[in-house]
């Protein structure tokens, strides 16, 4: 009985449990068996080299016998030992520091050119010293006054360049003499030659400085100083002042340019149009410049948009004015390096003086009148490139208009003056200010065929157009040069330029008193146009040797220069170069 109950009682409670489990959610879960990935390589079957044959013939190799037949052969060939090929190199030119040359020649023609260079601390530092003298004393049939001409220039510098940058010093010292030996032909008579001093001297003195620094704001600056003097009593005096600022942008350049110019000077003779030399010129011109710019570079364009704005200032009469002039210039490669665009507009005012006029015309008399020009704009336009790696060519044309442009005038005949010096004869220049615009065309072609051969050749076509109506005094309306230089072999060497000067004007006129100088008996003189041949030979004796010989004007023209100035005929000068170190 006990036993029923107790297998009566479990039966119940399995059931009950099974009931409560039943009705209680037990939900969904997700089990994920994870094992590392282990991969083995099974060995894979390979060909056997010689597979096992299950046929049921097999034959057997048959045995093969042979010998070698040698017959010996006398041989004497030796073979060479083999080696690398080497590049024959030509030996370095040993270069010098310093050279002299000296020349003679007809018409006592004299050269002397004296160079010498020192490096210091490695070529960080530098010492050049220059020496160069022309001169001929040679009288000409044509003239009765004499004249030889003397040049001599003596130069000095010293330079210092680091990493950073570089800046030297300059000195400079210069001696001219030159003769007013262009007398108008059948005036004067043999007394009145016999009297006239011809001669003239300058003198100069210039000291400079100048700096260049890189990645620097104030990037370059510069100044000079020069006393300029002759033997007439006449000097003058200038100074230079010049700065860069570069302002550097994220896509542009910005520079800011500083220049400050100041001429002073007196001429202690009248002015030769005056039938009285009672009161000597004194002039002092002062200007400053301020040129902003901003250069653009994308792709292929450039371009630089600027403007120049001075202040100039005529200290002798208290008078200034403000110039604006622009500054632009722009290039783009349109066929790559073979057409290049370029143009651009720019202005300035140029501060002529008494040293710049001699270097131009030697001739001109110690009584001028210095001003400044405006140069009010240059308007260019033109293409440049590469026709061929060595053939490159250059094309523009250009609208210019100056106002108060320096032009070479002779100076009228003048009776009246007695003057120390013989300039009032007719045999010097004055300047003639005039308004000139100027329309231009120029063309050049440079050929280079090698290191050893070089050619070239240029062009230039210009109109003018006065605001008095006159010829532009002295400006020929073509020019055009050729140049040559050719490495013959190791040992010659020749060079040539050639070049053409069209027919220029000028005003030949005597003074006549208590009237003005439009108004003196005058006459226009046409100066016919001119070709002028130089050429030079020479050869290398050593690497210190050489000597050589210059032709000039090879065509034996006797022509003018300047009106009354004719110049030597056929001339010829032999020298020799030695060069050493020192």
């Amino acid at each position: 009985m006990s036993r029923k109950f107790i297998i009566v009682f479990c039966f119940l409670k399995c059931f009950g449990v099974s009931i409560s489990a039943q009705e209680k959610d037990l939900g969904t879960e997700t089990v994920t068996v994870v094992k590392p990935y282990s991969p083995t390589v099974s060995d894979a079957f390979k060909i056997k080299s010689v597979p096992l044959l299950n046929d049921s013939v097999i034959q057997s190799k048959k045995e093969i016998k042979y010998s070698i037949f040698s017959v010996p052969v006398a041989s004497t060939f030796t073979p060479a030992k083999g080696k690398a090929a080497t590049v024959q190199k030509a030996a370095p030119e040993k270069l010098f520091n310093s050279s002299v040359s000296m020349g003679l020649g007809n018409f006592n023609n004299a050269l002397l050119d004296v160079y010498t260079s020192r490096d210091i601390d490695r070529g960080n530092q530098r010492i050049d010293v220059g020496i160069n003298h022309f001169s001929s004393r040679g009288d000409l049939d044509f003239t009765p006054l004499d004249t030889d001409f003397y040049n001599t220039d003596i130069d000095a510098a010293y330079s210092n360049r680091s990493r950073d940058g570089d800046w030297g010093i300059s000195l400079g010292a210069q001696h001219q003499l030159y003769n007013w030996y262009g007398l108008p032909e059948g005036v004067f008579d043999e007394a009145v030659i016999a009297g006239i001093d011809e001669q003239q001297q300058y003198f100069s003195a210039e000291l400079g400085a100048q700096f260049q620094q890189e990645n620097a704001v104030f990037s370059q600056g510069g100044i000079s100083f020069k006393r300029f003097w002759d033997s007439v009593e006449s000097g003058e005096n200038r100074a230079i002042l010049t700065t860069l600022l570069d302002f550097p942008l994220s896509q542009e350049s910005f520079a800011l340019g500083l220049k400050a110019d100041y001429v002073s000077g007196e001429f202690s003779n009248a002015d030769v149009n005056n039938t009285a030399n009672t009161q000597g010129i004194s002039y002092s011109q002062f200007q400053v410049g301020l040129s902003p710019s901003i250069l653009i570079e994308k792709d292929e364009l450039s371009i630089s948009l600027g403007a120049n704005l001075v202040y100039g200032m005529d200290m002798e009469n208290s008078e200034g004015n403000f110039y604006i002039y622009p500054q632009v210039t722009a290039s783009y490669k349109l066929l790559d390096e073979i057409v290049i665009v370029y143009g651009g507009v720019s202005g300035q005012l140029y501060q002529n003086s008494y040293a710049d006029f001699v270097g131009e015309n030697p001739f001109v008399s110690p009584t001028l009148s210095i001003q400044p020009t405006d140069q009010q704009y240059n308007a260019e336009l033109g293409f440049k490139g590469q026709l061929f790696p060595n053939l490159s060519y250059n094309v523009r044309g250009s609208y210019k208009a100056e106002n108060r442009k320096p032009l070479f005038k002779l100076n009228p005949q003048n009776d009246f003056r007695d003057d120390e010096k013989g300039y009032t004869y007719g045999n010097s220049f004055e300047l003639f200010y005039d308004d000139v615009r100027t329309l231009g065309i120029f063309g050049e072609l440079n050929l280079d065929v090698n290191r050893n051969f070089s050619l070239g050749v240029n062009a230039s076509v210009s109109e003018f157009d006065t605001e008095t109506d006159n010829p532009a005094w002295n400006l020929p309306n073509l020019k055009g040069s050729l140049f040559m230089d050719y490495q013959i072999d190791e040992h010659w060497f020749m060079g040539a330029n050639l070049f053409y000067v069209g027919e220029r004007e000028d005003l030949s006129s005597v003074v006549i008193p208590n009237a003005q100088p439009a108004d003196y008996p005058a006459s226009v003189l046409t100066l016919d146009a001119y070709f002028d041949a130089n050429a030079h030979l020479g050869y290398r004796l050593s690497n210190q040797l050489s000597i050589f010989a210059k032709a000039s004007n090879l065509a034996n023209n006797d022509y003018q220069r300047w009106a009354n100035f004719r110049v030597q005929s056929f001339q010829i000068l032999a020298g020799v170069t030695y060069k050493f170190d020192f």
